[in-house]
């Protein structure tokens, strides 16, 4: 293994991780992924009353142990987060990875799932690359990469981050299809009329990276591993991923928890959403 400094800058560490290894991680975990979803498969709920499959296990043990043979930082995947604070405070940087994300998509039977591993230094996202194993497609992106799309047999392309359209009409918000909050909803209302997308998994991230949305308001629970591969990817592409109450973007490895604060993806910042934000979260509040 390379010995990559913990003190090199943001930049210096995102290029140090070659891509086309990382892709060849994420893809044979998708692989494993794609093996269950052809086949019957037990559901199970975790302690967190959130489902979890043989895909979920299967491909994070694929990941891990490929990013600890080849990198010599630690991993944090969402199928073995019970990693001690007292151990992670400690961490200056480490892989992030949520191995199946969208899993109650893959349980229902749609493509809206993801592969998304996440490169974190001083508690900020630096590099992200997601996976779709339904399609083939990949994104990725980092500190001084810009970011970049491959759909499945096509060349990689840069993409980037539409300005918000002129129109609120014509603005592109994209939702979950399975747990759309009241307060999300809200908020869509508040914003007026305009187009609403039912997507899965951190594929709304994607599509705001390369233009084909515009906002994701996620007014409810995520964990950091929901978010910190789309965050890299759409930062990278000139957009932003911020906690809902500051407007600051999402932080990582701060406290013991590893839930994110309500957070809106947004191709651009613009007082047409930030307004009507801040009186939905203050309705929601009792504020």
């Amino acid at each position: 293994m390379t010995p990559y400094p913990d003190n090199s800058t943001p930049e210096k560490l995102a290029a140090s991780v070659s891509i086309t290894e990382l892709k060849q991680i994420a893809e044979a975990a998708g692989r494993q992924i794609m093996t269950v979803f052809a086949q019957d498969f037990a559901v199970e709920t975790k302690a967190d009353n959130t489902p979890v499959t043989q895909a979920d296990e299967a491909a994070s043990a694929e990941i891990v142990q490929a990013l600890q043979a080849r990198f010599p930082w630690p991993v944090l995947s969402e199928e073995d987060a019970n990693i001690a604070w007292s151990e992670r405070r400690h961490w200056t940087t480490y892989w992030l990875v949520d191995p199946l994300d969208g899993t109650r998509e893959f349980i229902r039977g749609s493509h809206d799932f993801t592969v998304n591993i996440a490169l974190v230094h001083q508690q900020q996202t630096i590099l992200g690359l997601i996976h779709a194993p339904a399609s083939g497609d990949n994104w990725w992106g980092g500190r001084g990469l810009g970011a970049s799309a491959e759909p499945a047999g096509q060349p990689v392309r840069a993409i980037r981050a539409t300005a918000l359209p002129a129109d609120t009409a014509d603005w592109i918000e994209l939702g979950s299809r399975t747990h759309r909050s009241r307060a999300s909803a809200l908020l869509s209302e508040a914003i007026g009329p305009h187009q609403v997308d039912g997507v899965g998994s951190s594929l709304k991230l994607c599509r705001i990276a390369e233009g084909s949305g515009h906002l994701y308001f996620r007014l409810g629970p995520t964990s950091e591993w929901d978010t910190a591969a789309g965050q890299a990817i759409l930062e990278a592409a000139g957009g932003q991923v911020l906690n809902a109450y500051t407007l600051e973007p999402l932080r990582y490895n701060t406290r013991t928890e590893l839930e994110n604060p309500w957070f809106v993806a947004a191709c651009a910042p613009d007082p047409r959403w930030a307004g009507p934000l801040g009186q939905v979260l203050d309705t929601v509040n009792g504020t």
